[in-house]
């Protein structure tokens, strides 16, 4: 049987490469948390526009109603223009926020 290695260290190690730290990552946790509710007002948008419609048997007025052919499509319209904002969103740094502060002391 072989003997385990207790000396083994991640590759990262070996090749002298360093994680990347969180505030580097191109999306961040409040950019999900923003893409889910930038979603799930395009969802809500689209259950506005659901409804009924016309047959040949009988008409139904509701098709016009403003909640499906205003409300709906526009909160829809706002989610995806809020679902880039979500994307492009960058947080501000701890260490940005520090010297303006500083700089706005002086």
């Amino acid at each position: 049987m072989a003997k385990p290695n207790n000396n083994f260290k991640p590759a990262a190690e070996d090749n002298g490469i360093e994680r990347e730290s969180y505030s580097q990552f191109p999306l961040v946790k409040i950019n999900f948390i923003l893409m889910a509710v930038a979603g799930l007002i395009i969802v809500l948008g689209f259950l506005l526009m659901l409804g009924g419609s016309s047959t040949v048997d009988e008409f139904n007025p509701d098709i016009f109603s403003t909640r499906r052919i205003v409300v709906g499509p526009t909160m829809a319209f706002l989610g995806f223009i809020f679902m880039g904002v979500a994307i492009v969103y960058r947080p501000r740094k701890k260490e940005d926020s520090a010297a303006d502060a500083a700089e706005s002391d002086k």
